[in-house]
């Protein structure tokens, strides 16, 4: 597992945030933890600082941008971060997806959305002149597909997720890894609630431990491997022509061929041909734009499980 020294969490005061932190807590670790709950957000920091860590915990609004700016430069004047994790993140819709109420979307995409880039925008330039770190998006499954609950909380998670899936044969060339972390039901406060079945939920410190495991993210390089990457997707079971997943039914994994980090049991694959790329590009201008060549394999998943998406 690659070691990391100077660790900059949002949405650090409970749920998965909490716990990556407490997880990466060690002697000659450096983390900056930021939550909007000022009670919990000291019980992690006190939490990691028994551990060995040093602590800066700032109850800063992701939505504050110049606010966290400057938090943000100033943790990394003393401490040179090298992993970003943008966790920060809410689902408030109400009944009817809040078609009544737009100042709920429109407060979620801020937190969700924008709370992201100005997470990474303080950082990203520093860390692509460094030409070493890694940037975490947090999107969630509930990103690929329109469900009856939460719209706003699915589209600004799928929002997130592409533009971190984008900006990776960016800063790939900075030898900057990026991953895209796609949870599935994790106990949390933004679940204790919810009006609808949680299939395969987990504890954040098993979603912790799994993230962290991932060969080649967060647990791993962040330059080109050549390994695959992988998103796991939620279906119903008939929907595709795939192999059943015991324990897991109707959940497959999407591979494509980039460089890889995943989570789980090894999982048993299926292989099936990709859409040939248009006949106009060649292979000089897929390097150009950093694509890989073409191919795509079906991997049968062990559920519900975190996923990282690095480069």
């Amino acid at each position: 597992m690659k070691s990391f020294r100077s660790i900059v969490i949002t949405g650090a005061s409970s749920g998965i945030g909490a716990a990556l932190a407490v997880d990466y807590a060690a002697p000659g670790v450096a983390l900056a933890l930021s939550g909007r709950d000022a009670g919990r957000l000291q019980a992690v920091a006190d939490a990691c600082r028994a551990k060995g860590a040093t602590v800066d915990a700032g109850q800063v609004d992701v939505v504050d941008r110049e606010g966290l700016a400057t938090w943000l430069t100033k943790f990394d004047d003393a401490h040179q971060v090298d992993l970003v994790i943008a966790n920060a993140g809410v689902s408030i819709d109400k009944d009817n997806s809040s078609l009544d109420e737009f100042t709920i979307v429109r407060k979620t995409f801020a937190i969700n959305v924008d709370g992201v880039f100005n997470t990474i925008e303080p950082l990203v330039g520093r860390m692509m002149e460094r030409r070493r770190g890694q940037m975490a998006v947090v999107s969630s499954l509930a990103g690929f597909i329109g469900l009856p609950y939460s719209a706003s909380y699915n589209a600004s998670k799928a929002a997130v997720r592409v533009w971190g899936e984008s900006i990776r044969y960016v800063l790939r060339k900075s030898d900057i890894g990026v991953s895209v972390i796609c949870p599935g039901f994790v106990v949390s406060r933004m679940t204790a609630e919810a009006p609808f079945p949680m299939p395969f939920l987990m504890t954040a410190e098993r979603a912790s431990a799994i993230i962290r495991r991932g060969p080649g993210l967060i647990a791993g390089s962040p330059t080109a491997s050549g390994s695959p990457a992988r998103v796991t997707v939620p279906t119903p079971a008939p929907a595709r022509k795939t192999r059943p997943v015991p324990g897991a039914p109707g959940f497959i994994v999407l591979t494509t061929r980039a460089p890889c980090v995943t989570s789980g049991s090894s999982p048993a694959s299926l292989t099936m041909p990709a859409r040939a790329p248009p006949a106009s590009r060649s292979a000089s201008a897929r390097a150009k734009l950093g694509l890989r060549p073409p191919g795509r394999r079906i991997e049968t998943g062990s559920g519900n499980v975190p996923v990282s998406h690095p480069s």
